[in-house]
């Protein structure tokens, strides 16, 4: 759907809004508004509880880093789900390699396995032969991706890296083989992940300043963005715009402003200015993916909480099942929700901000700084593992509160 924009807008600098954290931010900050004065439809806010909130997060931190020594919150931390050193597995793969050829391959890796990182439903699981794992959700898919990736699956010559026309010629049965999928072992939006690789490949190939020229891969990402850096220093924002920017075409039926396709975008009829809110989840959690290779480097990442929380059904899962936001209609439970209803939206936008509050009051209950206990590393330690744990003390398989209809491109 093509968003009109006015005469007096520039759609450049329309899109490069959207684009960025702030407009994240302020847009998300109307919905909260909406909902504290009282005129949502499906939720109200519950300030009161936040610091209950803050506690419960600081005890599962503890629990997780009792040194408060925690890392980012990103893929890599997926790869070593039931704490097998699965990475020890990689540098033996990558050990011939120079740094810059390790850390676009490791680009490869986190592009392909954030992108196939959308909610996997509650009945798939992937087997791990070699550990007798049977792992679920964000864990089966990142061992699934993993275990494809270091076998070559994703590259023309079988090696660890990823090739754009590789991925151009990755059927849907070959992805549903690597990732263990029959009909006894459904996963949500197959279809939708297959063609979100395709999609990815041809992004690769149509844009070689940014995924090389000779063998287009995304990992090549690294070489752009270490062109941008200045005096060792690289901005976190300046990787998001680079993942948006390069990426923004992969995106299914998404709204467009002059032909450019918006991605994690959606449209609310409170929000003022042409109705979009911009999330981007997948977006920034890969930008969070891509940090750590780049920091490998050499490279001091600036502007870090600049970027948001990310609005998913854990963070916000949280914020729902401690009571900080609560549901006008508990129907709503018991039925599923399209990602582009109102419902939905309004329950991100309350989570990009609430997460900043319960990141504020842990900071000050733990006498710690934004440098010293930056969003990324709260969400790690923090409020994703927190609200995966308190719903599956509610809720069988600890599926989510609010059931989401997904295509497996949004979450």
């Amino acid at each position: 759907m093509e968003i009109p924009t006015t005469e007096t807008q520039s759609s450049q600098r329309v899109i490069e809004y959207l684009r960025s954290p702030r407009a994240i931010r302020e847009r998300c900050g109307q919905i909260f508004t909406l909902v504290n004065e009282g005129k949502s439809r499906h939720f109200t806010c519950d300030l009161s509880q936040l610091g209950r909130v803050a506690d419960y997060v600081i005890e599962v931190t503890r629990d997780g880093y009792p040194d408060l020594n925690i890392p980012f919150h990103s893929r890599w931390r997926n790869f070593e789900a039931q704490g097998v050193p699965r990475l020890a597995k990689l540098a033996n793969l990558l050990a011939g390699l120079t740094p810059l050829q390790q850390a676009i391959a490791k680009f490869d890796l986190a592009i392909v396995s954030v992108l196939l990182d959308a909610g996997a439903g509650e009945s798939w699981r992937y087997h791990e032969s070699e550990t007798g794992l049977s792992l679920a959700r964000s864990e089966g898919l990142a061992i699934a991706s993993f275990k494809m990736f270091c076998e070559g699956a994703f590259s023309l010559s079988g090696l660890p890296q990823v090739d754009g026309l590789k991925l151009l010629r990755l059927t849907e049965v070959e992805l549903a083989q690597g990732f263990q999928v029959s009909a006894e072992n459904p996963l949500v939006g197959m279809s939708g992940r297959s063609q979100l690789l395709q999609r990815l490949g041809r992004v690769v190939i149509a844009f070689p300043h940014l995924f090389g020229e000779e063998t287009p891969r995304p990992g090549n990402l690294v070489n752009y963005l270490v062109s941008k850096s200045q005096n060792g220093q690289l901005a976190a924002t300046t990787v998001l715009s680079a993942v948006l920017a390069g990426l923004s075409d992969i995106w299914p039926g998404r709204l467009t402003i002059d032909g450019v396709n918006l991605g994690d975008v959606w449209q609310h009829s409170a929000i003022t200015d042409n109705g979009l809110i911009p999330f981007h989840k997948l977006s920034q959690w890969l930008t969070y993916s891509l940090l750590e290779p780049l920091q490998e480097l050499g490279l001091i990442i600036t502007e870090l909480d600049a970027l948001t929380g990310l609005p998913e059904y854990r963070n916000g899962g949280l914020c729902l099942d401690l009571g900080l936001i609560r549901l006008k209609d508990p129907e709503i439970l018991h039925s599923s929700h399209s990602v582009d209803s109102e419902l939905i939206i309004e329950w991100r936008a309350l989570t990009v901000i609430l997460l900043d509050e319960i990141a504020a009051t842990v900071r000050k209950k733990l006498g710690m700084s934004v440098a010293e206990l930056p969003l990324v590393k709260i969400l790690q330690g923090g409020t994703w593992t927190a609200g995966r744990k308190i719903a599956a003390q509610l809720r069988k398989g600890g599926k989510p509160p609010i059931q989401i209809d997904s295509d497996g491109t949004v979450f």
